[in-house]
């Protein structure tokens, strides 16, 4: 049978992974870590390690399935988007064509990643010939915005995430330009919702840094639990694409992922899913 393998990135938000790592390790046959030898990020500023992590990680990891990969993952020459496609790129190939190639970020957590498995078997007949047969899956965020004084305010509608590939052909961090399967899973995204220094750490570090629009900041300073209902218009690139925030009453990862197993409107509907994947078929036959 072909191979699970869950490649993660290693950055200033390591300590992330204590969480990310946990939900994926059962359903992984092996799980690469890549980290800049230099501790450097994609715009070329140090981050400090604090080095017992690792000795969390060589406790946690009592199947041995973990993986270090260590290289040079910053190129001066090459943008922030550019450094983090090409180390996306570098980290499959190390995880190897011909197993199902999944990333998933520090800050993201699978709901329940046996079934995200279990979806993914369902297509194993693209390992047989990936070059020739590209797909990318997709799950579906519940993107965590921003912490405040008894709980979290998130975006109001699941998003749209790609999370594995048989081929590696990435053009923009882990997308690529073939076809997309959407499968009925989420993954929780705790992607703005850290301190505003973190915050302010990320914007300067991560791929998006050139696409970051002038007034996101301001306006994620300002929001807060008793104004969100108020405000529109949230997403750091085009405002307009994250219209609406809501609000989990709790701070507490794993009450936050019982609330969204259980919510009505934070399911993805199997009419909406399948139009996505009738229309990416489509598509595609026509190319």
């Amino acid at each position: 049978m072909k191979k699970i393998h869950v490649g993660f990135l290693f950055s200033h938000d390591y300590e992330k992974l204590k969480l990310s790592i946990p939900p994926v390790y059962a359903g992984a046959d092996r799980i690469f870590i890549a980290i800049d030898e230099n501790f450097t990020t994609w715009s070329g500023n140090k981050f400090e390690v604090d080095l017992s992590f690792f000795d969390w990680l060589k406790e946690f990891d009592t199947e041995n399935k973990i993986e270090i990969y260590k290289d040079n993952f910053y190129i001066p020459s090459l943008t922030e988007i550019e450094n983090d496609t090409r180390e996306r790129h570098l980290l499959s190939l190390k995880m190897g064509i011909g197993n199902w190639l999944i990333q998933v970020d520090s800050d993201e957590y699978f709901l329940d990643f046996e079934k995200f498995i279990s979806d993914l078997r369902k297509y194993d007949h693209f390992l047989d010939n990936p070059e020739k047969n590209k797909i990318q899956i997709a799950a579906f965020w519940i993107i965590l915005y921003k912490y405040t004084e008894e709980g979290i305010l998130y975006v109001d509608m699941p998003m749209k995430a790609i999370f594995a590939t048989n081929y590696p052909n990435y053009n923009l961090a882990r997308r690529t330009s073939s076809r997309v399967i959407y499968t009925n899973n989420i993954v929780l995204h705790e992607s703005l919702s850290r301190s505003e220094e973190e915050l302010r750490f990320k914007l300067e570090n991560w791929g998006h840094k050139r696409q970051v629009n002038a007034a996101f900041i301001d306006k994620w300073l300002k929001v807060n639990e008793t104004n969100y209902k108020e405000l529109r218009d949230f997403y750091y690139i085009e405002p307009e694409r994250w219209k609406k925030l809501d609000y989990f009453p709790s701070k507490d990862i794993k009450q936050i992922k019982e609330f969204v197993k259980n919510s009505k409107v934070l399911r993805i509907s199997k009419i909406y899913l399948n139009s996505k994947n009738f229309g990416q078929w489509f598509k595609f036959l026509v190319k």
